[in-house]
Order: structure tokens, then C-alpha cells, then sequence
């Protein structure tokens, strides 16, 4: 292979020096499409989107053989992947993610004089981005962060998941294939793997940032390694979560079989193999062998499956026991540890988990999840209290309910928080947010919808240039047809609006 091709790796792993010229040439191409119009850009985009969309039975096939995943699951996410990638085109060639803002030379500014002041976004550079098991697509090789980041102006390399390295590289070549047919730069994405390449790619100096999705363990020891390099670089890591459900008294009393049948159907989504999984549900107290005959029914037709892959299975095991071990916590709803395993669901209480906080920062990656039980609805913000930081947290409530307080400390550790829902499902979207405090996420920015791909961006101020030397996005006139913030008011541009027809979320 040649050209960006050359930095697939269809057999074994990817030596230090091969990760070097992949990162080389990525940084070239970097150079020659970083200022390229939106246009331009957004051609890349909808190439990937095409490619993909012509390529899909084939990944489909290979993702469901490699992670075990149904094909209807496997379809509905690539048709999310596509959407995504759509979606950042039309958002890019609006023009917001410039943030352009000219401030005039005025000699009569409340600080002095004033000189011709403009400022905006530029792109970081390379980005290296790891992918994620649990989603062969969504979040893996043209997952979220790949394409936000050459949304931004990036190029990306990418690491490749151990857990279906086969549809990587598929992917990949996909990817680069559709690249280099519109003229794109080559180099400007790429795939390698194995951990030396992975822990080099961190290391490597033209690497400006890294996306990573995966666990807490893995992105702590790459944000640590981020941080002590000579030239430290933002690391943007998806963790995962607990997402703690909230139920209030009333809503339990009005609304309890509902809530039960809403949960069991959520943790157990994708075999409880989502980041977004509900692994807690504070209930009052007093009914628990009412919970265990509402969710042995709701559960009653649920169908195994084998989970991503060994390692997975085997961390799925230990963090049930290990759960199960701790003081006042008991099984409520016995499952199993098969190959397919049924789901489990454990009861603890209020005095339990305050005498033990640890108990409610325990994740268990599969179809498992903690019923907690509490006596007091006064309880439960001194409980949320106990909480780290989430994805999501949820409020199970009646329109009386008083739980402003309730809210607004999930507000407080939580990146998203629904009212009478269930977090499974992330759609892609522009308000969406898909991150929260450590240890939920390593930064306060989301992975998921439009304003991800400000994340792979800086601003730049340019004072006093001569307007022919000025970039595109800060000239007067404007050739790029972007929002502007001139001397504080904005002018925004008609731009028709994106129409969303490849559907939004798994």
C-alpha cells in the first residue's frame, strides 16, 4: 500500500516507527488542508458518509462476528454514524464553530484607544483518538471523536480497538479510500495498533490532542501520560458512569410497575454493555420482594447474549462478586455468569451505601445493576451527595414533586439529566452533552453532538493585520459566509438549516 493506506496495519501491530510516519504524515497533511473552506471539508465528510453507507453490508457482517452484537443493533448504528457525520458537515459550513469576532480600531474605547482586534478558531493539529469496544462504530474508527476532530480541521490517527480489530481495519480503508477519491490530503486519517504504538502515539510531540472512550483505568494512565509530557495536551476521555436514577415517593406510588419495566429494559440494553446504563435506582423502601416479582416479569423474555469479548466477561464476573461482597448488599434478582449471561440485580439501603460509600461507585460493565433503598424522601439529596461524577442522572418524579434541590445537585455531577426517562440512547444532536465530572469524563466538554468539535480547536487573535493578509472567517467581506461578532453585535448569515434524514440514535 501507499500513501495513507500505508498506515493500515492489516497484520500484526504497528512498530514506534511505523506510528511515526503515520503521525509525519498526518501533521503534512494537516498543513496542506487546514485551510481549506468549509465547502471543501464538508465534501470530506459527506465522502466518509457515502463511503461507509456503500461499504455498510460488509461491516455489518464483520462487527457482528467480531463484538456479538445483533445486526439490527450493528445497521442502526452505522446509520448513526453516517447521520453524525452529516450532521458536522452542515454544521461546519454554517460557520459557528469559527466563533469569528472583529472588534474595529476605535480611538475612543472606555480602555484607550483600541486597535483592529480579530479573533478565532483554529484547528489543534493532529489528534490521536482511540476507539471504543462497546461501540464498533459510533465510537471506534469514524466514531465521534474521529469525525468531530476532522470537522475541526484535524486529521486524526486512530488506534485501533483490540476487540474488533478486523472491522478497524475494514473501516479504515474505507475511510481513506473515500478520502483520497475527493482529493483530500493524504495522510490526514489513518489507523494503527497495539500498545506500543498506542502509548508512543500519546508521547509523539506533533500530537496536539487525544479523544479517547473506554475505561476509567485505561483513560487515567493515558491522561497521566498526556499530562507529563514535555509539551502537555488536552485529553478528552469518556470514561463511562453509574447513572444514578432518582425516584420520588410519588412517582414510585403512581407509576411503580412502569418504572420497573423502564429500568429492567434499560440496564439491560446491549446485554448493560452501554455507558450510559443505569447501575443505580433509589426506590423507597419496605417493597422489595414486590421489585423482584415486577422485574423477574419484565425480564421474563430477555435473551442473552455473549458479551464483546473474554477480558469483558471476566471484569463483569469480578465486579459482581466483588459488589455482592460488600457489606448489606444482597441479590435481589439472581442471573447468572454463562457465556450469555442473565441479568442480576442487587438490593442494598440508604444506612448501607453511607456507611459505605464505595458501594455506589462500583461499575458493573453487563447486565447488572444495584436497587438502593431509602426510608425518607429527605434522603435522597444527601445521598446524590455521595455520588461521583456521571454521564447522566435521572429524576423519576411527579409534576408536585419538590426536587429542586434534587436537581440541581445532580445538575452539579452530572453531564445530562433527564426527567421521567431512561439515559440508553445518546441521540446526536446540537443541545446534546455527553460527558460529566471526573471521574465520568477528563474534561468539561461533550463527545457526543455539534459542540464536540470545538474541542480540537484554539482561538487565534490577529491585531491590527492588513485585511488581504487576514483569514477568511475575519475579513469584512466575509468570502467564507460565516456568523461574525463585529463591535459586539453578530451578524449571521442565511444559511438553510440541516434536515436530518438518516435518523439520529441507535
Amino acid at each position: 500500500m501507499t500513501g495513507a493506506s500505508a498506515a493500515v496495519i492489516t497484520a500484526g501491530v504497528t512498530t514506534v516507527e511505523e506510528l511515526n510516519a503515520a503521525v509525519e504524515a498526518a501533521q503534512s497533511a494537516f498543513e496542506k488542508g487546514r485551510t481549506e473552506d468549509p465547502a471543501t471539508r464538508a465534501g470530506w465528510l459527506e465522502a466518509v458518509a457515502v463511503g461507509l453507507e456503500q461499504d455498510a453490508a460488509t461491516l455489518v457482517a464483520i462487527a457482528a462476528r467480531e463484538t456479538h452484537l445483533g445486526v439490527p443493533r450493528l445497521e442502526g448504528e452505522l446509520k448513526r454514524t453516517v447521520f453524525q457525520l452529516r450532521l458536522f458537515a452542515a454544521e461546519i459550513l454554517q460557520g459557528e464553530h469559527f466563533d469569528a469576532t472583529i472588534d474595529h480600531a476605535d480611538p475612543h474605547w472606555g480602555m484607550g484607544p483600541r486597535p483592529d482586534l480579530r479573533r478565532y478558531n483554529v484547528p489543534l493539529g493532529v489528534v490521536g483518538v482511540f476507539g471504543a469496544s462497546n461501540f464498533p462504530f459510533a465510537f471506534s474508527v469514524m466514531g465521534g471523536d474521529s469525525a468531530s476532530a476532522l470537522a475541526a480541521g484535524c486529521s486524526v490517527v486512530h488506534k485501533a480497538h483490540d476487540g474488533h480489530r478486523e472491522l478497524a481495519v475494514r473501516t479504515a480503508e474505507t475511510v481513506i479510500s473515500a478520502l483520497e477519491a475527493v482529493g483530500a490530503p493524504s495522510g490526514l486519517f489513518s489507523l494503527v495498533s497495539g500498545r506500543r504504538a498506542a502509548e508512543a502515539l500519546v508521547d509523539h510531540p506533533l500530537v496536539k490532542a487525544i479523544g479517547f472512550t473506554g475505561s476509567t483505568a485505561g483513560g487515567r494512565a493515558l491522561l497521566d501520560r498526556a499530562a507529563a509530557r514535555h509539551e502537555p495536551i488536552p485529553f478528552f476521555g469518556e470514561l463511562g458512569g453509574i447513572n444514578a436514577v432518582f425516584v420520588t415517593p410519588n412517582a414510585w406510588a403512581a407509576r411503580r410497575e412502569e418504572i420497573l419495566t423502564g429500568y429492567a429494559g434499560s440496564f439491560t440494553l446491549g446485554m448493560g454493555q452501554f455507558c450510559t446504563k443505569p447501575g443505580l435506582l433509589f426506590v423507597p423502601a419496605g417493597e422489595a420482594e414486590e421489585i423482584g416479582r415486577v422485574l423477574g416479569g419484565a425480564l421474563a423474555d430477555f435473551a442473552p447474549a455473549q458479551l464483546l469479548s473474554e477480558r469483558l466477561h471476566g471484569g463483569y464476573i469480578d465486579a459482581v462478586r466483588r459488589l455482592t461482597g460488600s457489606h448489606g448488599v444482597d441479590v435481589l434478582l439472581e442471573g447468572d455468569f454463562a457465556a450469555a449471561p442473565a441479568p442480576t440485580v442487587l438490593r442494598t439501603t440508604a444506612d448501607a451505601v453511607r456507611n459505605d460509600p464505595g458501594i455506589l461507585r462500583q461499575e458493573m460493565f453487563g447486565p447488572a445493576s444495584l436497587v438502593v433503598e431509602y426510608v425518607d424522601e429527605a434522603e435522597l439529596q444527601g445521598l446524590a451527595e455521595l455520588l461521583e461524577g456521571q454521564l447522566t442522572t435521572t429524576v423519576q418524579a411527579e409534576e408536585d414533586d419538590d426536587v429542586a434541590g434534587l436537581a440541581a445537585r445532580l445538575a452539579e455531577i452530572s453531564g445530562r439529566v433527564l426527567w421521567n426517562g431512561w439515559p440508553t440512547g445518546v441521540t446526536v444532536s446540537y443541545a446534546q452533552n455527553h460527558g460529566g465530572p471526573y471521574p465520568a469524563t477528563t474534561s468539561a466538554t461533550t463527545s457526543v453532538g455539534t459542540a464536540a468539535i470545538r474541542r480540537f480547536l484554539r482561538p487565534v487573535a490577529y491585531q491590527s493585520f492588513p485585511a488581504a493578509r487576514l483569514p477568511e472567517p475575519l475579513r469584512d467581506s466575509n468570502p467564507w459566509n460565516v456568523p461574525q461578532r463585529v463591535d459586539g453585535l453578530w451578524r449571521r448569515p442565511s444559511v438553510a438549516p440541516f434536515e436530518a434524514t438518516s435518523g439520529g440514535q441507535p
